[in-house]
């Protein structure tokens, strides 16, 4: 599948003409990705290899504490994603490791303390080191992105510019690292309907993915085949999550994706998920709601809806 790709530095009616063409049909699209400072992007993204390089004791030192706990190391077979679509689809636990941190990388207050669980401090490796240092700027680099992409969803909805500004100005974004380990022995009974990531959709407004060259990504289009959204490192793959769609009254779809066993080899990616601010509620805009009809999802907040489907997924 070829993904439309948007050019944020174009004039705002070009870019929101675009990326309303991408929402309304598939919700998939790419941006370049010197989008960011190309030094940004790749010491990140040097950091996340090296990290999943260290022995298994060493990552295990930065392992979730406990269960549901949000931010630090998963280990593989840890998070089973399926189990968030609830809708009883088959699946075994995820062939993946994970690393995530919150959103105390951007500075920013999140909320009062009875936001606890979003709240947890993200959990710093030792190694390797300027780890956290690398990892804090692509953060806040793409946060900047997000804003900008969110003000352009806002003009292609027909609100005005800064309609989702005081909605995202304290978002609960996290961030994370994806590592899947090369596929070398025959799967058992036990792994033999596990994906390297679960069928699901994303929970929040909309997430920034980086990916390397090895195939898996698939998206499952509106008449249900799964179909293989080729690898481009130069790009981000940009995709919108629940809360754009319960925003829009399904209009721009939440579409739900996967990542597959394409390719044997080792595979990395790094998610950006970006959130509105805890207490923000997502509810039907005006302009997605025809004269007479109803909002097809009933108003949520964004952060105990975060929480629940998060929780949702450890195995």
């Amino acid at each position: 599948m070829e993904l439309a790709v948007v050019d944020l530095r174009a004039p705002m009616g070009e870019r929101a003409a675009a990326v309303a063409a991408a929402c309304e049909s598939i919700g998939f699209f790419r941006l370049p990705l010197d989008v960011i400072d190309r030094g940004v992007a790749e010491a990140a993204w040097n950091a996340a290899s090296e990290f999943f390089a260290l022995d298994e004791e060493e990552k295990r030192r930065v392992e979730f504490p406990e269960p549901g706990y949000p931010y630090g190391y998963s280990p593989f077979k840890y998070e089973t994603l399926a189990k968030s679509l609830d809708d009883g689809s088959p699946s075994g636990p995820d062939l993946k490791e994970s690393f995530s941190v919150g959103p105390d990388c951007s500075g920013v207050d999140v909320g009062d303390s009875s936001h606890l669980w979003i709240r947890s401090p993200s959990i710093w490796p030792e190694q390797p080191i300027g780890f956290k240092v690398a990892w804090t700027a692509y953060y806040r680099a793409l946060t900047s992105v997000a804003e900008d992409l969110m003000a352009t969803m806002s003009v292609a909805l027909g609100m005005p510019e800064d309609h989702f500004a005081p909605l995202i100005d304290r978002p609960i974004t996290s961030m994370r690292a994806l590592y899947y380990p090369a596929l070398v022995a025959p799967a058992s009974a036990a792994t033999a309907r596990s994906l390297r990531a679960g069928a699901h959709s994303d929970y929040g407004t909309l997430t920034i993915l980086r990916t390397d060259d090895i195939s898996g990504l698939q998206i499952r289009s509106a008449e249900g085949a799964w179909v293989d959204v080729a690898p481009e490192p130069d790009t981000f793959v940009v995709n919108l999550g629940d809360s754009i769609a319960q925003w829009t009254n399904d209009r721009w779809p939440s579409t739900v994706h996967r990542v597959a066993i394409t390719d044997d080899r080792a595979r990395q990616s790094f998610a950006f998920f970006h959130m509105a601010n805890w207490d923000s509620t997502i509810q039907c805009l005006p302009t997605c709601l025809e004269a007479g009809s109803s909002p097809r999802h009933a108003p949520v907040q964004a952060g105990p809806w975060l929480m629940r489907k998060f929780k949702a997924t450890v195995t």
